[in-house]
């Protein structure tokens, strides 16, 4: 198949990497499992048995309403949680082979929506985020992802104080929670044939 290239002559891609089904279980779960790995997991409470505090009967069993041991129960203020949360690991295993089939299944979706713009090369003069916002205007993108096979310090510094600029990164970087959030993917010829080598 052939991706449009902006401003040049199409480019060759293989199908399977560019033009292959959307498989949508596929990609929730490598998202899911992407997300979760950057999750600290440290958060601790305390279960009723940690509770610091008097274990003695504060009350008699009958007559006074409702029935309590001691204070360190979860419905009073100091008391213990419930359901506490300890400390615990969200990682969740994905092979290279389902890692590499959700990033191919993305970057297909993305370019049969339209919503790949491929460019020849992308980048600035200067490091002004006024010449970059400039260059995105004549692209026609939103909330964007520019993949260039080497980031510049010009092109990084231009991006860094603009919103609509959700990353900027090399082959390398490419992350599927970052393709899925935006609205454009603006990727230089030379980063989608490395692309393509990667994911073959």
């Amino acid at each position: 198949m052939e991706l449009n290239v902006i401003g040049a002559k199409p480019m060759k891609v293989s199908d399977e990497v560019f033009g292959g089904e959307f498989r949508e279980n596929l990609v929730h779960q490598v998202v899911t499992a992407y997300r979760n790995a950057g999750r600290a997991g440290t958060k601790a409470q305390l279960s009723h048995s940690e509770v610091s505090g008097t274990t003695k009967k504060f009350k008699k069993q009958k007559g006074g309403g409702a029935r309590h041991g001691d204070y360190r129960a979860p419905i009073f203020v100091g008391g213990s949680r419930a359901f506490a949360a300890k400390p615990r690991d969200f990682s969740q295993k994905v092979n290279r082979k389902m890692y590499r089939g959700a990033m191919r299944s993305i970057l297909a979706e993305l370019n049969r929506q339209g919503r790949l713009k491929v460019v020849d090369a992308f980048d600035v003069e200067q490091p002004k985020t006024k010449a970059l916002v400039a260059r995105l205007k004549e692209l026609e993108v939103g909330r964007t992802v520019i993949v260039s096979e080497g980031v510049s310090e010009n092109l990084y510094l231009a991006a860094r104080n603009n919103p609509q600029v959700l990353e900027v990164v090399d082959v390398h970087g490419i992350s599927p929670v970052s393709l899925v959030r935006a609205d454009h993917v603006v990727m230089t010829v030379d980063a989608a044939k490395k692309v393509e080598e990667w994911l073959a």
